[in-house]
C-alpha cells in the first residue's frame, strides 16, 4: 500500500530549514507527501464568541501565507513530493498529534542550546514524541 505522509511540525516564526530538509528528504527516498502543520492560537484579548470568529477569518489568511511563504523553497527544491500545508487554530503539542494519525513519520524540532543539565526538549516535542502513534524524528536546529 502506500506509505502514510509525513507529518512536519512548521514554526512560521523561527527558522525550520533542517527539519523541512529532513522531512522532504525522507518523503521523496519513501515517495510519500509532506504534511506540513502550524498550529497557532488566537490573541488572548478576544473573548466572545463572534469576535473569536472574526479573528480568526482575519488572521487565518496572513497565517496560512506565512506558511506557503516557508514551504515554497522546498517544493522547488523536491517538485516530485506533494505538500499539503495546514494551518488550524489550536495548542501545538494536540494539533500535532491528531495530524499525526496514519502518518509514516512525524518530524519535530529541538532548538539547539547549552543546557546546564542534559538535552532539553520543549513541550511540544515531548507531547509529540509521547502521544504520537508514528514514529518520530526530533531534528535538532537553530
Amino acid at each position: 500500500g502506500r506509505p502514510g505522509d509525513i507529518v512536519v511540525g512548521v514554526d512560521i516564526r523561527q527558522l525550520c530549514d533542517p527539519l523541512l530538509e529532513f522531512a522532504f528528504g525522507e518523503a521523496a527516498r519513501l515517495g510519500c507527501r509532506v504534511r506540513a502543520v502550524h498550529a497557532w492560537t488566537l490573541p488572548p484579548v478576544v473573548r466572545e464568541a463572534s469576535a473569536l470568529v472574526a479573528a480568526e477569518q482575519d488572521l487565518a489568511p496572513g497565517v496560512q501565507r506565512g506558511l506557503a511563504a516557508i514551504l515554497a523553497h522546498w517544493e522547488r527544491q523536491y517538485p516530485s513530493v506533494p505538500v499539503v500545508a495546514l494551518a488550524p487554530v489550536g495548542p501545538a503539542a494536540p494539533v500535532l498529534v491528531r495530524a499525526a494519525a496514519g502518518a509514516e513519520l512525524v518530524v519535530v524540532g529541538r532548538r539547539s542550546r547549552r543546557p546546564t543539565l542534559g538535552a532539553h526538549i520543549g513541550p511540544v516535542t515531548h507531547a509529540v514524541v509521547h502521544h504520537c502513534a508514528a514514529p518520530v524524528a526530533v531534528v535538532s536546529h537553530r
